[in-house]
């Protein structure tokens, strides 16, 4: 293999195979070069003078080799802009005698490590990255680096920064209910290192998890060696009272339950009280509520029997790696020793910018603007998926409350099924959750369904992509009750 290096403004390294002929070996480096990732979309390539300098081959040679991965869709030309690499790839032919890349595949928008981007991205507990408030927290940053201290950069409090801690408490009591002070929070990178560190605190048994619920954070508690039973849900919430004093505790979503939206109705609440046990609150996206003003805290009625645990993942973005906990005061010794034995220790810079842009109320100012963005996009999804005859899925329901980034489509018991479903929307290009994994016990089929991800101009052409997928599923055919069941009268 020959290296070359090639530059008139811009680097570019290639490695040509000498076996085949210059052009070919010209456009296998550069495909190559952009199939794994060395040339990202958007990267501008030399000149096909500059290049063909570089190499010692005719200009002609490089410019063939350009116009053949225009006409692949590997790169892009514009007139007086140069020659760049395409933004969307064409898919990569499949191997001879390998199976065939529309065979079967991991369902889009089901968990994985990596997978191709979809077309139309619905998966839940996305926010919209594209609003994140760049120009506050740049403010916010530029006031830190001014003027943080000199221990900003030495070893940091298990607990966090007391400043982010002073921020949080203010801020949690004020538009969430919580009771809490500035050394009962414990800064962590979020709800899975919160989940981990009260794993190996709590007392032994079981630990309850709402069914539905999120089947990641199971295997969270599994992998920590912790036990789980399930705890139903239904149009009220958590079955809070089917806990027993085997119990260790329980971990429920009481603002807004995930998945089904419904919040915990008072009456749960106080029996939960009445069972006395540890309860982690997870309020992961308690700030967006539509219909009304959001359903205070639990831990606000029971501070000393509730962990609230919090985040910044739907709020700003999941990438700033920012949580908290609220603990009950037998807590936070073990919780912040657990967390320095660990090593565990969350990026302080970070810390300081984000209790800059809550003390400076930019962080209420985003949230208020992303509650009216939200909101519309969820009435616009209840509208294009209509009701009655003429809705894409006749018979499917929302269930739940105003509120939260996401909507939960659970399917009619007489329609198609889920797997049918997803397999449609997959064949569009569309991103979504269906509901049977974050199950324990059998029920209905649906679909877990993220609006905030798309971008606003994106978004309108997304849902009709979702409505033709249903549409077509619906046409397909459709499966027993016993597939679809209707239990807990969520779906009526």
């Amino acid at each position: 293999m020959a290296k070359y290096w090639a530059s008139s403004g811009v680097d570019l390294h290639l490695e040509l195979d000498p076996a085949l002929g210059r052009r070919r070996a010209v456009e296998d480096a550069l495909r190559a070069a952009v199939r794994d990732g060395r040339l990202p979309p958007g990267t501008r390539l030399p000149s096909t003078r500059a290049l063909a300098a570089g190499l010692g081959l005719a200009r002609g040679t490089v410019s063939a080799a350009y116009d053949q991965l225009a006409e692949e869709g590997y790169l892009t030309t514009r007139p007086g802009s140069g020659t760049e690499v395409a933004d969307a790839l064409p898919p990569a032919p499949a191997p001879i005698g390998s199976p065939s890349a529309a065979g079967p595949a991991q369902p889009i928008g089901s968990p994985s490590v990596a997978g191709p981007e979809p077309v139309h991205d619905l998966r839940p507990g996305q926010p919209d990255v594209s609003a994140f408030p760049a120009r506050a927290w740049l403010r916010a940053t530029r006031h830190v680096l001014a003027a943080a201290p000199a221990d900003v950069f030495g070893p940091c409090d298990p607990r966090g920064r007391i400043e982010l801690r002073t921020a949080l408490a203010g801020y949690l009591g004020r538009t969430r209910g919580v009771r809490t002070t500035p050394d009962r929070i414990v800064v962590t990178t979020g709800f899975v290192q919160s989940l981990n560190l009260l794993a190996g605190v709590l007392g032994a048994g079981p630990i309850a998890m709402e069914d539905p619920g999120h089947d990641f954070y199971r295997e969270v508690l599994r992998r920590a060696g912790r036990t789980i039973v399930p705890l139903p849900v239904d149009e009220q919430g958590a079955r809070t009272g089917e806990l027993t004093s085997g119990v260790a505790a329980a971990v429920l979503t009481p603002a807004h339950q995930y998945p089904t939206g419904v919040p915990l109705a008072p009456a749960r609440r106080r029996l939960l009280r009445e069972w006395g046990g540890p309860v982690i609150e997870d309020d992961y996206d308690g700030e967006f509520r539509y219909d009304r003003r959001p359903v205070g805290a639990l831990q606000g009625t029971a501070p000393d029997q509730v962990v609230y645990c919090g985040t910044t993942s739907e709020s700003l973005s999941p990438a700033l790696r920012l949580g908290w906990m609220a603990l009950p005061p037998a807590l936070v010794g073990p919780v912040a020793e657990a967390k320095l034995h660990a090593d565990a220790h969350t990026g302080v810079l970070g810390q300081l910018v984000l209790a800059r842009l809550i003390d400076d109320h930019d962080y209420d100012r985003h949230v208020r603007a992303a509650r009216l963005r939200y909101r519309r996009r969820r009435d616009l999804l209840l509208s294009r998926l209509g009701r009655g005859p003429d809705a894409p899925l006749p018979g499917a329901r929302l269930p739940g409350v105003a509120a939260g980034l996401r909507a939960l489509l659970l399917l009619p018991p007489s329609g198609p099924a889920e797997s049918a479903v997803l397999a449609a929307c997959e064949r569009r290009g569309i991103a979504l959750r269906g509901l049977s994994p974050l199950r324990q016990t059998p029920g209905p089929g649906g679909l877990l369904i993220g609006y905030a991800a798309p971008s606003e101009r994106a978004f309108p052409g997304t849902l009709d992509a979702l409505a033709n997928a249903l549409t077509w599923a619906s046409a397909e055919g459709s499966t027993s009750s016993a597939e679809n069941p209707d239990i807990f009268g969520l779906s009526g």
